[in-house]
């Protein structure tokens, strides 16, 4: 690798990885770097993520396996790409690991993430049709990328389809209620169990939508999250 090339992404775009932003450690904020046990050597942070349908497409292809196949696939294609592009380097997987990482701190420095009355993230590109895959330390030399001149299209969105796609009524008041989206999810037969109407009514990048199978198999994680959660807790939906 040429000392302050461009990170080479065109294995990592192929593979469904089609997101990817360096930067340079010492340019992060304090807050960020105390996240992140920096080892000697290490010199960038780089985020890696996807947007669209490609990455599903390719996971499918490849086999859906080990327990949670996103991010079993992405580490693998991270590890592969390192393997066949930067040999001579070290690297560390951050993220997908235990270490917790403040994906959307990092999404917003890179520019990826603009708020949302979902509370995730939404650009004017890809809506929220995005996700953070892998996040990397390693002593490479690239280009850092420079910011993502990107906008919320939340401001200037006329009718906020998705506010009255909530049948829990959870985006009301302008801020996100996630008990009432938590207690809807839980019901029998809730059109909401495997997938938020509201984000499927957003407009902005609707064109990357998730197949269909994407989204229930996310769902269907996070809604067996809110079923421990409140297993754990001795709750029910029904009751705080």
């Amino acid at each position: 690798m040429n000392k302050g090339a461009a990170l080479p992404g065109g294995f990592l775009d192929e593979a469904g990885l089609n997101r990817q932003h360096v930067f340079a450690l010492d340019s992060l904020p304090a807050a960020v770097l105390a996240a992140l046990d920096i080892q000697p050597g290490e010199r960038q942070l780089i985020l890696i993520g996807h947007g669209g349908r490609r990455l599903w497409e390719r996971l499918q292809a490849s086999g859906m396996t080990g327990d949670d196949p996103i991010d079993d696939y992405s580490t693998r294609t991270v590890r592969h790409w390192f393997a066949r592009e930067l040999p001579e380097h070290r690297f560390r997987i951050l993220f997908p690991g235990t270490r917790p990482i403040g994906l959307q701190a990092l999404g917003a420095l890179a520019g990826w993430h603009q708020p949302s009355p979902l509370m995730i993230g939404v650009d004017a590109e890809w809506g929220s049709w995005y996700a953070y895959r892998a996040v990397v330390v390693a002593d490479t030399d690239f280009a850092p990328s420079p910011r993502h001149a990107g906008h919320s299209p939340c401001p200037t969105c006329p009718d906020a389809p998705c506010i009255r796609a909530c049948p829990a009524g959870a985006l009301q008041g302008g801020r996100f209620d996630l008990e009432a989206c938590s207690r809807y999810r839980l019901r029998p037969d809730s059109p909401c169990a495997e997938g938020c109407l509201a984000r499927q009514a957003c407009p902005a990048g609707s064109e990357h939508r998730y197949d269909d199978a994407q989204i229930r198999h996310s769902y269907a994680r996070s809604l067996a999250v809110i079923r421990q959660y409140y297993a754990t807790e001795n709750r029910t939906p029904e009751r705080r």
